[in-house]
C-alpha cells in the first residue's frame, strides 16, 4: 500500500517542476487549451442538436402516443450525451498528448535532464513524423482498451445498488490507469519500450499506477482543471517512468533553487 503513497507524490512533484519551471507549464498549457476548445465545440453542438439528431435516428417512434414517445427519445438524449461526456473523459488526454506531443516530448526530455545523474535524456532517435505515427497509433489502441471497459461500466451501472456504489469507484480506478498508461508513454516511448511492455511494466506496480492515477483522473472530470494540471502530469509521469525503469533519480531541487544533492534512487 506504500506504492499509494509514493504514486501521488510522483504527481505533487510534476506540479512542483513545472511551477519552478514557468515557460514549460506555459507551453505546456497550448495543447489542452486547443483540446478544450474543440471538445467543448463538440458537446455544445451535441446539446444544441442531440434531440433533432435523436428524432431523426428513431422515426418509428413518431406513431406512439403521448407521453412515450417524448419520453423514450428523451432518455436516448440524456444516454447520448452521457455517452459522450464519458467519452470526451476517456479521450481528452490521448488526444491533447497527441496534438501536443512536440510540447510534452520536450518538457518529459527537460525533466529527465534536469533529475539525472549524468544531466542527460534518453532520445528515441526517430524523426518528429515517425513519432507521432507511433503516438497516434498507441493512443488509439489504449483509448479503444479504455472504450471498452467504459462501456462494460456504463451498462453494470443498471444494476441496483452496485451500480450506484461499486462500478463508479472502479471507473475512477480504471480511468486513473489509463490516463497513467498515456502519460507515462511519453517518457517510455523515447526509450523505446513498447506498448506490451509499457502494460506488463504498469501492471506490476498497480498500486503506484493507482497512486498516480486516481487522484488524477478526478480532477480530470472538470476538462478545465485538466487543461493546468496536464504539464504537471506529464513531467510526474515522466518521473514515475524512471523509477519504473529503476534509473537512478537526483532528489528534487529545494524550492529556493539551489542544486540538489548527491544522486539518490527516489525508487520505494
Amino acid at each position: 500500500m506504500r506504492d499509494l503513497g509514493v504514486g501521488f507524490k510522483y504527481l505533487l512533484r510534476g506540479q512542483r517542476w513545472v511551477v519552478r519551471h514557468g515557460k514549460q507549464f506555459g507551453f505546456g498549457l497550448l495543447p489542452g487549451l486547443v483540446t478544450l476548445v474543440l471538445y467543448a465545440a463538440a458537446l455544445t453542438a451535441l446539446a444544441v442538436w442531440g434531440a433533432d439528431f435523436v428524432s431523426w435516428a428513431t422515426p418509428f417512434a413518431d406513431d406512439w402516443s403521448s407521453p412515450w414517445t417524448g419520453l423514450f427519445r428523451g432518455l436516448l438524449t440524456a444516454v447520448l450525451f452521457a455517452l459522450a461526456l464519458l467519452l470526451s473523459v476517456v479521450t481528452f488526454t490521448a488526444v491533447t498528448l497527441v496534438l501536443g506531443q512536440p510540447f510534452y516530448d520536450s518538457l518529459s526530455e527537460k525533466v529527465d535532464r534536469d533529475v539525472s545523474p549524468d544531466g542527460t535524456a534518453p532520445e528515441s532517435g526517430l524523426p518528429l513524423w515517425r513519432e507521432l505515427v507511433i503516438s497516434t497509433r498507441d493512443s488509439i489502441r489504449i483509448v479503444t482498451r479504455a472504450l471498452i471497459w467504459g462501456v462494460l461500466l456504463f451498462a453494470l451501472g443498471f444494476v441496483p445498488f452496485v451500480g450506484q456504489t461499486v462500478v463508479p469507484v472502479i471507473g475512477v480506478f480504471v480511468t486513473g490507469f489509463f490516463l497513467t498508461e498515456e502519460l507515462t508513454s511519453i517518457a517510455l516511448q523515447r526509450r523505446g519500450v513498447v506498448v506490451r511492455d509499457r502494460l506488463a511494466l504498469l501492471r506490476s506496480r498497480r498500486t503506484l499506477v493507482w497512486g498516480f492515477g486516481t487522484p488524477l483522473a478526478l480532477a480530470f472530470l472538470v476538462p478545465v482543471v485538466a487543461v493546468f494540471l496536464m504539464p504537471g502530469a506529464v513531467a510526474g509521469a515522466t518521473l514515475m517512468a524512471r523509477d519504473l525503469l529503476g534509473e537512478e533519480t537526483r532528489e528534487e531541487h529545494a524550492e529556493d533553487g539551489n542544486p540538489a544533492g548527491p544522486a539518490n534512487s527516489l525508487a520505494p
